[in-house]
């Protein structure tokens, strides 16, 4: 399918937060997808894999993560200023307004006279923690979380991280994907992970890989195009399900 990307702006309680929309130009409806970049926002990789999904016939919302402490439109490079900068905000910024966020995304998703009323959640490194947490509203039915960090350790944001406490309000299938030489989720982050996930009798698949952090990322010396093509795969085959 040809994918075209708009934008549109979104209220939320802490301001307005651009999302870009990445659609097919067919004139049907889709299944919504919302999807939680790394901590640089819409970089040209998240760009690229929105688009992919976006191709195979979904309805893609790519939100700014930091869209209050950053102008819209940002996109922080990946070097070590930009990545600082990230680093900062992705602890700056309160629990509670990343899920009023997701929310603000999914209510957008419901409403679209393009999208048919499935709704899932994809999100890559903090994304993949901010897709997880999205993943509590019972309207997403399924998401896939790359190496997603921060989730062992609870480090997310302000006001408190009770993402895997709290992993019994998922409804949804969810596919949790890793590298296995990726330093910010060590095996027993891994591990702690899985259990609370077994624990909470979670619909879960689980894939470990012989990948570094973001593996997904096209740019870059981790990439990994052959990883990177079976794990769209496996995220299409989930979101099937939607």
């Amino acid at each position: 399918m040809i994918v075209e990307r708009t934008t549109v702006e979104l209220a939320t309680p802490t301001g307005p937060m651009r999302v870009a929309i990445h659609h097919p130009m067919a004139d049907e409806q889709y299944p919504g997808v919302v999807l939680f970049s790394e901590i640089y926002q819409e970089t040209g990789p998240i760009a690229r894999m929105a688009a992919m999904v976006a191709g195979h016939g979904f309805i893609v919302a790519v939100p700014e993560i930091f869209h209050e402490l950053e102008p819209a439109g940002t996109v922080l490079p990946y070097d070590k200023v930009g990545t600082a900068a990230g680093n900062h905000h992705k602890t700056a910024k309160p629990v509670s307004a990343y899920d009023a966020d997701a929310r603000a995304v999914v209510d957008h998703l419901a409403l679209r006279p393009d999208v048919n009323g499935a709704i899932g959640a994809l999100g890559v490194c903090i994304g993949g923690h901010l897709a997880f947490r999205c993943a509590f509203d019972a309207r997403v039915a399924a998401t896939a979380c790359f190496y997603a960090t921060d989730l062992h350790t609870g480090k997310l944001g302000l006001g408190g991280d009770d993402s895997l406490a709290r992993a019994g309000d998922i409804h949804g299938a969810l596919a949790m994907i890793w590298g296995r030489q990726d330093p910010h989720v060590p095996d027993e982050g891994r591990a702690k992970i899985q259990t609370r996930l077994v624990e909470s009798k979670r619909d879960f698949s689980w894939y470990e890989l012989s990948a570094a952090h973001a593996f997904m990322r096209d740019e870059g010396p981790r990439y990994d195009p052959a990883l990177a093509l079976a794990c769209y795969r496996t995220v299409l085959d989930l979101f099937a399900r939607l």
